[in-house]
């Protein structure tokens, strides 16, 4: 309950911190222990919600400047279904333009470089944005900008 209560979890990760637990703790019953009830006991009462977790961790990764990539792969990660990350996603997705120049803002890559890059600092900062989870689109013309010029959103 103090797990539930202190973090904001999933049902993944939930049953894999209990299952943790057990194995470190031991457990005493003849049957196995009845996790997954348990985990879907939390979820029913409301102490775990995989959609909440989904639009928590979204908007935080979105205003951190990541893409939709990265977003969708964190939310796989922390165990969430697709029908429970769905909402989730679509805001990655609609805010796209918006995290691109915040990271690229945070890294100091196109607009906001000091300079204009040469070849092998395009390519890094191309793969940088890449990783980060932005569209190759978005990328291309953020790292093609020049410093003080920002490329509208609507040049697709």
């Amino acid at each position: 309950m103090f797990y539930a209560e202190r973090y904001a979890t999933t049902r993944f990760k939930l049953r894999a911190y209990l299952s943790r637990k057990i194995r470190e703790r031991g457990w005493a019953g003849t049957a196995e222990p009845p996790l997954d009830a348990l985990v879907e006991r939390f979820a029913r009462l409301g102490y775990v919600d995989d959609r909440a977790f989904a639009s928590s961790r979204a908007s935080s990764l979105i205003r951190r400047g990541y893409g939709e990539r990265r977003v969708a792969e964190a939310l796989r990660a922390a165990g969430i279904e697709s029908a429970d990350s769905q909402g989730a996603r679509e805001e990655a997705r609609g805010a796209a333009w918006d995290s691109a120049l915040r990271f690229a803002r945070r890294k100091r890559i196109g607009p906001w470089a000091v300079a204009v890059p040469d070849r092998d600092g395009r390519r890094r900062a191309a793969g940088a944005m890449l990783r980060a989870g932005h569209d190759p689109a978005h990328v291309r013309r953020l790292v093609d900008a020049r410093p003080g010029e920002i490329p509208d959103s609507d040049e697709d």
